[in-house]
């Protein structure tokens, strides 16, 4: 049983009780106060361990409590300490105060060990208070309490690639082809309840190359808002150092848009992120993840869908890989690409660089469709200037000739008229003139 959640309750040893004792020996005429001090109680520590991938011995068992220290006895005697106890969890697991929300420790490496709870401080017994003036002290101090917490454990898979997409894309049957990990795989959405991991091993033994793949259950729209699965596993999403999205091109799938259902999980992810990191966040949230863009079920392709899918990716600017998993064409292809990405993001870590964008590596693809983008804007000016003044003076021109065809068109007889009635608008000024 995979079970990455888990609420506990832990409990420090009190401390043990300071004694009241007076010193009685023969032969020693003068005794004094002889109470011991009481043992100090036991803690709760939490270590990392690569010997365990689930929380699910937490589930049945949510209670801890360490020992308490033992009473002071008499002749100074201090009581026993506590035994403390460890609480092994896997490596990834993420320990919250379950009253606060705070977060207390992320285990991201084997073998770390945390105090999760302190045990308690043991009394003094009444040797400390005996004084000149008071020789036969009756005060001691009584245990203090340990400290209890109430914890919420979180387990997020530390894997290089995690394999996204919509429910029955083929992301089992993938790493059951590129790894040893035996997924369940049927012909039904929702076959994957939870996460499988499987190794990738490339190379020879001269240089060898590995990394660990994680198949994450099924995601669909509205996901981040708790439909189907939820965000139930998409926090294991958040410590993979590379997004694999597989998208359907056949028809299988029941959806006509390859480009949208690459939207909607990219929307999902980014959701998540908003409401798990906040606005503030979106450097290192998940959409944000260097990508790679997987076509498949090419043995039964729609042409149409493949085509879409390839013109969109390019000009994202994004690697494009058609594969089909029942035959193996790709496959190969595949397993380098992302190794060439894990390894590139492992050298940039350990370099103290940023890792940010889906873009490690330029694209061929995207070059080519950019390029002439480019090209059309320089010119463009030029052109648009040149079409301007074509549109100026082509009216003009028409302007020009119509007035002359029609003055060329009216007979003599019109033309005197009009002269005769001129120059009797002219006579008639005059006379009113004088």
């Amino acid at each position: 049983m995979f079970v990455d959640e888990a609420r506990i309750r832990v409990y420090a040893g009190d401390g043990g009780n300071g004694c009241m004792a007076f010193r009685r020996e023969k032969f020693v005429p003068r005794g004094g106060p002889s109470g011991g001090d009481g043992g100090r109680g036991g803690d709760v520590f939490m270590e990392s361990s690569e010997k365990h991938n689930t929380l699910v011995h937490f589930r049945f068992n949510p209670e801890y409590k360490a020992q308490r220290g033992g009473h002071g006895e008499g002749s100074n005697c201090t009581g026993s300490a506590g035994e403390s106890i460890t609480l092994k969890v896997p490596v990834g697991t993420v320990v919250y105060d379950d009253m606060t929300n705070e977060v207390i420790h992320d285990f991201s490496a084997p073998n770390e060990k945390i105090i999760v709870a302190r045990g308690g401080r043991g009394g003094r017994g009444n040797q400390h208070f005996a004084t000149p003036t008071h020789q036969a002290p009756m005060e001691h101090e009584a245990g203090r309490g340990g400290e209890q917490r109430f914890l919420r454990l979180e387990l997020k898979l530390l894997a290089d690639v995690g394999l996204i997409g919509f429910p029955n894309v083929g992301k089992s049957t993938l790493i059951s082809r590129i790894s040893s990990a035996r997924p369940k795989i049927a012909n039904y959405p929702f076959t994957t309840l939870q996460p499988n991991l499987g190794v990738v091993a490339l190379g020879d033994d001269a240089n060898p190359i590995s990394f660990v793949v994680a198949d994450i259950p099924g995601l669909i729209e509205g996901a981040s808002e708790g439909a189907g699965l939820g965000t139930q596993f998409l926090r294991h999403v958040e410590r993979t150092r590379l997004l694999v999205h597989l998208v359907d091109v056949s028809d299988s799938s029941g959806r006509p848009d390859p480009v949208k259902d690459f939207h909607v999980i990219m929307r999902e992810l980014h959701n998540f992120a908003l409401g798990k990191m906040g606005s503030d966040n979106l450097a290192s949230s998940l959409d944000h993840k260097p990508m790679i863009v997987v076509a498949s079920k090419i043995d039964v392709v729609n042409p149409k869908k493949l085509a879409a899918l390839e013109k969109f990716v390019r000009k994202q600017g994004l690697e494009l890989f058609a594969i089909s998993a029942v035959t193996g064409q790709g496959i190969k292809e595949l397993q380098w690409a992302m190794a060439r990405y894990v390894e590139e993001v492992r050298r940039r870590i350990a370099a103290g660089e940023e890792v940010s964008g889906p873009r490690l590596f330029p694209v061929e693809g995207a070059a080519t469709v950019k390029q002439p983008a480019r090209a059309k804007t320089k010119k463009s000016p030029a052109k648009r200037a040149a079409k301007k003044s074509a549109r100026k003076t082509a009216p003009a021109r028409a302007v020009a000739k119509k007035p002359a065809a029609k003055k060329s068109a009216k007979p003599a007889a019109k033309k005197a008229v009009k002269r005769s009635a001129e120059k009797a608008a002219k006579r008639t000024v005059k006379r009113s003139g004088k």
